[in-house]
């Protein structure tokens, strides 16, 4: 927490679960194509892959090409046949998925370490025009850690032995669904924790210890875009989206 940062309990939650309040839902507004075409930078090896960072504000998500995925990662995206994205998510299993509610579900998510879910969302178009009201970064990143971050992505479903985890319940909108995670949910431990940890697997400039708000994340990633970072900075592009202001996304 940095210093003089005040994070209210009802704050902290939101960083993650206020999104299911019938948030989350798409906004099919496309930018122009002069805003969503990434520019090529010189010098940039071929073999580094895309990857895409989305903030609605408070919950942050990890989007990647479904082709691009190694040869069986992440099962689970059969359930979305033809999706040319996925969009990964993680939160309390209790509280994201609910659509109503109350006091009770909350003190419960965000004192006590609870079980969690993935929730995965196979989007039907390119995540510019997806998540078009929200700030979406663009990163480059090696094969090798694109191999990381899928490795980490493939072991946040909890399978209990069997070949792919089953839906447990259906997804914030009709291309998407919940699945059991490994991992517990409690304030130090937010979405925005899970989406730092994967980036950081994938040699991305991430601090994870004190990422519990989709701000801290994003901020983050603007600085490294930016090159206020000390080292090497293995972004080799990025862009900051920010249509307009978010409706369907917000908290």
């Amino acid at each position: 927490m940095r210093p003089g940062k005040t994070i209210t309990i009802a704050r902290l939650l939101a960083f993650c679960a206020a999104i299911s309040v019938a948030a989350c839902q798409p906004s099919w507004v496309a930018l122009p194509a002069s805003e969503t075409a990434p520019v090529q930078p010189a010098g940039v090896d071929e073999s580094e892959i895309v990857i895409y960072v989305m903030s609605n504000g408070w919950h942050s998500e990890i989007v990647v090409a479904r082709a691009e995925l190694p040869a069986g990662a992440v099962p689970e995206a059969a359930d979305f046949p033809g999706a040319p994205y996925l969009s990964f998510g993680w939160g309390d299993a209790v509280y994201y998925p609910a659509p109503d509610k109350d006091l009770g579900m909350t003190l419960s998510a965000a004192l006590l370490p609870t079980p969690a879910v993935v929730h995965l969302a196979g989007l039907p178009g390119h995540p510019s025009d997806i998540f078009s009201g929200n700030e979406l970064i663009e990163l480059k990143i090696s094969a090798e850690g694109f191999r990381a971050l899928t490795a980490y992505l493939d072991a946040s479903f909890a399978r209990d032995g069997a070949a792919r985890a089953q839906a447990v319940t259906p997804g914030l909108h009709s291309f998407s669904a919940f699945y059991p995670a490994t991992g517990s949910f409690h304030l130090f431990n937010t979405c925005n924790s899970w989406t730092a940890k994967g980036l950081e697997q994938s040699g991305l400039p991430v601090r994870v210890f004190g990422t519990w708000s989709a701000e801290d994340l994003m901020a983050q990633l603007r600085q490294a875009v930016e090159g206020r970072l000390d080292g090497d900075i293995i972004i080799r592009h990025a862009e900051r989206m920010t249509g307009k202001p978010a409706t369907a996304f917000e908290a």
